[in-house]
């Protein structure tokens, strides 16, 4: 029996994408460092970002193109190093105030859309969740359903991840946003130290998934 017509099954897996999504990691921190420097709207973007990526690696896990990557340990070093060096060109950028008009307002884009692909790019270039799709997600497909039948229920469940997790994503960028706007009411940080904080949020995660 599919879990997709089994409601307490499609319960408990709605239930177990939702305990996943809680996990923090480098898609939760990187929202929530968005909202905090630049806003909850802009934080609310980058979730958006996020998650498409999340659809991306779904997409990957159904057409067998995870498995091909997963299956080549060049090519998961490859993804690696590359998504290490992107967070450390974030990290050098808000360091620096690139990208500021006088190198020294919060170092963080206006533009929205630049905000939604770095939020794409910061999940895609992420080997682990490549690999948690590719663990996670054909637990849940029906033991007898064939090529056609089993890419449908994977896509299916997929949009149903992507669906929780985005909730929950844009509820994490909303209270980040909140308590930035609190705190910053009672004793607001020199921009130069937002900046350094953003840096460093960003060289952590960099330096984290080179080591991890």
């Amino acid at each position: 029996m599919s879990v997709l017509s089994d409601p307490h099954q499609l319960l408990l897996f709605v239930g177990a994408s939702a305990a996943l999504v809680c996990v923090p990691g480098p898609n939760l921190v990187y929202i929530c460092t968005r909202s905090i420097a630049q806003g909850t709207r802009a934080g609310m973007v980058s979730a958006l970002g996020v998650e498409t990526g999340t659809l991306i690696h779904a997409l990957a896990t159904a057409f067998g193109v995870a498995a091909l990557v997963s299956a080549e340990p060049a090519a998961l070093k490859a993804l690696t190093l590359l998504g290490a060096a992107y967070l450390l060109y974030l990290g050098i950028r808000s360091l620096t105030g690139a990208g500021s008009p006088d190198n020294s307002a919060q170092p963080v884009p206006s533009s929205l859309w630049r905000v939604y692909r770095e939020g794409i790019l910061v999940n895609v270039l992420n080997p682990k969740v490549m690999l948690f799709f590719l663990a996670f997600l054909p637990q849940w497909v029906s033991h007898d359903a064939d090529g056609a039948q089993a890419r449908m229920e994977l896509l299916i469940l997929a949009a149903i991840t992507f669906t929780v997790a985005l909730a929950m994503d844009l509820g994490y960028a909303a209270t980040a946003g909140a308590l930035a706007r609190r705190l910053r009411g009672r004793a607001a940080p020199g921009r130069g130290r937002t900046r350094y904080l953003v840096a460093l949020v960003y060289l952590g995660l960099a330096a984290a998934a080179m080591f991890s």
